[in-house]
């Protein structure tokens, strides 16, 4: 029960954003984008920090990089293959690490791979959770506004 509660509580949290649709779902994209970079720590800051030079919802880039958290080992072991093909290394990855400074101790071959892997991984998702997020949010503001109810867009 914990789980679904987590979920109705996430939810909840994504309806209660405010601004248009175009604004909310750059920054989900954003979050989900930043979430598949070797940048565990610092990811939710570096969501916001992109959020804030792209005009972006931060508070959706805020969500959004907390979304893939539970995947993250996935996420970042398919980074540092994806890299390492594009840069055409051959570094094996034998170490789980829990850090970036942990990541850049093994070397500059493997952090650059996993971050070059990391950019190229997380653009579909982000590209998806737009869209996804654009329809959700262009849906739920046409029911608002067919029910004589503010949209709650931004000017």
């Amino acid at each position: 029960m914990q789980l679904k509660d987590g979920i109705k509580k996430y939810l909840s949290r994504i309806k209660q954003l405010q601004g248009d649709p175009h604004y909310i779902a750059m920054g989900m994209g954003i979050g989900i984008f930043v979430c598949a970079t070797p940048t565990f720590p610092f990811q939710t800051l570096l969501a916001v920090a992109l959020a804030f030079i792209l005009r972006a919802s931060k508070a959706a880039a805020a969500i959004g990089s907390g979304v893939g958290i539970p995947l993250i080992p996935f996420l970042y072991v398919e980074s540092y293959k994806v890299g390492m093909f594009l840069l055409g290394n051959s570094s094996p990855f034998q170490k789980k690490y829990e850090s970036l400074s942990e990541l850049f101790e093994m070397g500059m071959d493997v952090s650059i791979a996993m971050i070059t892997g990391g950019v190229i991984v997380g653009i579909m998702p982000g590209i998806i959770a737009y869209f996804i997020t654009y329809k959700i949010f262009t849906t739920l503001r046409s029911k608002k506004n067919i029910n004589g109810k503010s949209t709650g867009i931004k000017p």
